[in-house]
């Protein structure tokens, strides 16, 4: 069984995401900011990013698969376009049933309806042997994390103030698990995080 993983981005403030998300701002208010260090100076950052994309199986909550007002649509596939970034199944935590959407590349997005270790039974017997991802967002990485269910976690702080949105904080990552790892580039500070034993 393969280790369950966590990379998620926040400001220096504790945020992995803006307020106000809509669909012409799907990180929030401010939020696609946090992101600079995966699209410039990738060279320094070219182990982060590519750590990002070994998981053979995703998890996410429905609010980072659409916006609240697209939550039981069925015509909503995603805010990725036909081929999005995953190339690999994404299991996506919801409170409507739906149809499994394939798109372009190998993704498809599951909805599950029975909470994360439903979840987390799926996206392991998809993966196989290789790493499960739990993609974000804040809400369901604090829920994997409660339930001391991810092994290893990169946390990744962008050195911006976004004063409001969504959190997840050093001191709830660290209630749980121990850091063993931290660098510093210039875009962000990648700390890791082992789950304590």
């Amino acid at each position: 069984m393969g280790l369950v993983t966590c990379d998620v981005t926040v400001s220096s403030d504790g945020f992995c995401a803006g307020p106000n998300q809509s669909m012409t701002t799907p990180l929030g208010e401010g939020g696609e900011k946090l992101h600079r260090w995966q699209f410039e100076n990738t060279e320094e950052n070219s182990d982060e990013i590519a750590a990002i994309t070994e998981a053979s199986a995703f998890i996410m909550g429905m609010n980072m698969f659409t916006p609240p007002e697209h939550a039981s649509s069925a015509d909503w596939s995603g805010w990725w376009g036909e081929n999005p970034p995953y190339h690999a199944p994404v299991f996506v935590l919801s409170h409507h049933p739906r149809s499994t959407i394939r798109l372009v590349g190998g993704t498809s997005f599951q909805f599950v309806t029975q909470g994360i270790h439903e979840a987390l039974s799926e996206a392991r017997e998809a993966a196989g042997d290789n790493p499960v991802a739990i993609a974000g967002g804040a809400s369901t990485i604090v829920q994997f994390l409660s339930e001391g269910l991810i092994d290893e976690l990169r946390l990744h702080i962008a050195p911006i103030h976004l004063g409001q949105g969504e959190a997840i904080t050093v001191e709830k990552i660290e209630s749980h698990m121990d850091r063993y790892s931290r660098r510093e580039t210039s875009l962000a500070t990648h700390v890791y995080y082992r789950k304590r034993r």
